[in-house]
């Protein structure tokens, strides 16, 4: 067995035991990911793993990205596009900034090109720590989709910042101005390429509906469609991957059989844990080597990182608790009155900046030679453990101290979707009851159950109160009887299989 054969076993077996971990503390799986993975990475016999940042972008970033934007609202998402942009570019400028200066000020030499690097590398929030741990836990969707908004588009600005650290570094000079057109260019840039792609993909997906096994297999590739194009123009890959999810999201059911659909979650759902799996395991094993670098004490490393983190979530908490009474005092109308948060949200958002990969990857792609390197290298991984681990594990206990409960937006629009449905059947079944091939006694039988379910979801939305019944209890009576009957019929088939009645 070579290296990399090792290394592929060791990384499934590692995802396996820690991702059971995670599942018995109840703890979101990045972070038993991360943590074990710089635990095992110290153990005698661990394969020496080395993280190539661009092959992590390449190989996981296209599709994680373009499966969280698949499944995210386009309509939540603009509807808060303003605090997205806001805290996409303004928060991110800002903590680039503190950090700079904190570090500069912190570390005798430290040029100001590293120190704002670092700042670059570390302001970004990651869209799949963020995502994999905010989905678990029950919070206000607005929230949830500001967050995931803000998570997929601030790159860009931190991408700007960071070549231009790096540019700095290597004896170039900083222009405002450049920076700024290199940023627009970027963004501009990778939405486009992402709006071409979509159409593009669009237009396959149309003609192959009916053909499950290669829908999926385009939906894999679709995400590469846009982020290879884009890095070759060299603009933001991340946004094009994002536009052409979110454009194939929205349009998804005009373009997949029910039976596509069934096969494409259940691909997803397993292909996107095992990339976030293995990509957070990947972070916590570069823990060993990076320590094996540094040359500074263990008491001053430990307060450089303290430090850090501090200044990351300090800024965080800075840019939440000012600008919204900002936008307040220069924006009065009644819509956006009716959107104002309170603190104790705020600060949710504030504790749910995490860090994670990217961070990393940013980290790892500075020059062999550039300053103060491998310090830069620790720092971003102290940061990634403040966020994703402290403030991860921390996270469910603030939500019930701070006592914000999920508002009850996806349930209630759930509530009222099934019921309209189901009261489309009802009209749709009378208007079929003058058809030769319509029975009418399949008609009432047909009827009856749409009746049933929309009595039911009318009783749960709060009408229908006068019922005598709990409906709900009896709806899951009759599930449970057929799940009873369809049990006793693969035991029958099961055995008649053993008997050898019937082949396998």
């Amino acid at each position: 067995m070579d290296n990399v054969e090792l290394v592929i076993f060791f990384l499934l077996i590692a995802v396996a035991v820690f991702g059971a971990l995670a599942r018995v503390l109840d703890v979101p799986y990045p972070i038993a990911l991360v943590v074990g993975g710089s635990l095992v990475g110290f153990a005698p016999g661990v394969p020496d793993v080395v993280l190539d940042p661009d092959l992590v972008l390449l190989i996981f970033l296209p599709p994680l990205l373009f499966n969280l934007a698949y499944f995210s609202s386009v309509r939540d998402l603009r509807a808060a596009m303003r605090v997205i942009v806001l805290n996409a570019v303004g928060l991110v400028l800002l903590t680039t900034v503190l950090v700079a200066v904190a570090i500069h000020a912190a570390v005798p030499g430290m040029p100001w090109a590293a120190a704002f690097a670092l700042g670059a590398i570390v302001s970004p929030t990651d869209p799949l720590a963020a995502t994999a741990i905010l989905r678990r836990l029950n919070v206000p969707r607005r929230l949830t989709s500001t967050l995931e908004g803000e998570s997929l588009i601030n790159d860009g600005t931190a991408l700007v910042v960071y070549r231009t650290a790096v540019a700095a570094a290597a004896g170039g000079a900083f222009d405002l101005l450049h920076a700024t057109g290199d940023f627009a260019v970027n963004a501009i840039g990778g939405i486009a390429v992402g709006v071409v792609a979509g159409v593009v993909l669009l237009r396959v997906l149309r003609l192959v509906v009916s053909d499950d096994i290669v829908g999926v297999t385009i939906s894999l590739g679709a995400g590469y469609l846009a982020y290879l194009p884009a890095e070759h123009l060299g603009v933001s890959g991340v946004l094009a991957a994002v536009t052409v999810g979110l454009i194939v999201g929205h349009r998804s059911s005009e373009l997949s059989t029910a039976s596509g659909r069934l096969r494409g979650y259940a691909f997803w759902e397993v292909l996107v844990f095992l990339l976030n799996a293995v990509l957070f395991l990947l972070v916590g094993l570069q823990l060993p080597s990076i320590l094996a670098q540094q040359d500074r004490s263990a008491l001053d490393l430990i307060g450089l990182g303290v430090l850090t983190g501090a200044v990351v979530i300090g800024a965080r908490m800075l840019w939440l608790n000012t600008t919204p009474y900002v936008i307040r005092a220069l924006d009065r109308r009644p819509s956006q009155v009716a959107r104002r948060m309170g603190w104790r949200p705020r600060m949710l958002g504030v504790w749910s900046g995490l860090r994670g990969s990217v961070s990393l990857a940013a980290a790892i792609a500075l020059a062999a030679d550039f300053p103060e390197r491998d310090l830069l290298l620790f720092l971003t991984l102290c940061v990634i453990f403040a966020t994703l681990v402290f403030q991860g594990l921390t996270l469910p206990w603030l939500i019930r101290r701070m006592d914000v409960p999920d508002d009850g937006v996806s349930t209630r629009e759930e509530l009222i979707a099934r019921k309209a449905a189901a009261q489309a059947a009802i009209d749709h079944l009378e208007t079929l009851r003058d058809e030769d091939w319509a029975r009418d006694d399949t008609i009432e039988r047909m009827t009856g159950l749409y009746g049933f379910r929309r009595r039911r979801l009318l009783q749960r939305i709060g009408y229908n109160d006068d019922e005598d019944e709990n409906l709900d209890d009896r709806s899951h009576d009759y599930q449970r009887l057929v799940h009873e009957v369809i049990g006793a019929q693969r035991r029958r088939v099961i055995g008649r299989r053993d008997e050898g009645t019937i082949s396998d």
